[in-house]
């Protein structure tokens, strides 16, 4: 049984980008979803894949991610609780990236025809998931642009941005937030390596821009922040990020 913290979660992110009638979200609540444990790495689907299944992320985080023929991996987009993890497979049928969990966690996953099927009898909510994807789109477009055209210290400063931005939209405690994602994640999101990560860190501490004990982050100053990333939540589409 889907438990009610997770699917409101995901009706939350959905809020975020529309609004949903009451019969809408019991529709959505009453999907025959199916709850799976996950564990830290594990694949919950892999480039190529043509899915009869499709997946929110309920607890933990997962990373987006594509592979060069080499073998190296480039990560395009971070998922957190509440996030449709695969839903561009409701109209894509071969999946074109691979889901990867960042930490242990759990996932809720519904057959494709069951959302199809939804989606039939209550076109608002295939608005609302339609604008969720497009909203997405504009992360990866904001993600191109900062591999492409920022410096590293830009680079990481505005993936912090974001990630605090949204964590606080999805309702994640944001004060003292521990970081899910490893140095080597975030290098492989950044374009970067490692210990880059690691010297860049460094500097926006001794810069005042955040406070680290361990994994978990402080921002002592938004707007410090915010000037060294050239940050604009507009790419988000939130109504509410703030």
């Amino acid at each position: 049984m889907m438990p009610q913290n997770g699917i409101s979660r995901f009706i939350g992110r959905l809020q975020l980008h529309g609004r949903l009638s009451p019969q809408s979200i019991e529709a959505i609540r009453a999907l025959p979803w199916r709850l799976i444990k996950r564990t830290k790495l594990s694949y919950v689907l892999r480039e190529g894949d043509i899915p009869q299944e499709v997946s929110i992320l309920v607890a933990g985080f997962a990373q987006r991610q594509k592979h060069t023929s080499d073998g190296t991996r480039q990560i395009v987009s971070f998922s957190f609780p509440g996030d449709p993890l695969d839903f561009d497979c409701l109209f894509l049928n071969e999946a074109d990236f691979s889901v990867q969990m960042s930490t242990n966690g759990t996932i809720a996953c519904v057959r494709t025809e069951a959302v199809n099927a939804l989606l039939d009898k209550q076109p608002e909510v295939g608005r609302v998931i339609t604008t969720a994807l497009l909203a997405d789109a504009a992360v990866s477009r904001e993600w191109v642009v900062n591999t492409g055209r920022r410096d590293a210290r830009q680079r990481l400063a505005h993936l912090l941005c974001e990630v605090l931005v949204r964590a606080k939209a999805q309702q994640i405690e944001t004060d003292v937030f521990e970081l899910p994602f490893t140095q080597e994640q975030l290098a492989d999101a950044t374009g970067l390596t490692p210990v880059h990560v690691n010297r860049v860190l460094r500097q926006l501490t001794g810069e005042g821009a955040i406070s680290r004990n361990g994994r978990f982050i402080t921002v002592p100053s938004w707007d410090v922040l915010e000037e060294i990333a050239g940050f604009d939540d507009r790419f988000l589409h939130l109504h509410d990020a703030r």
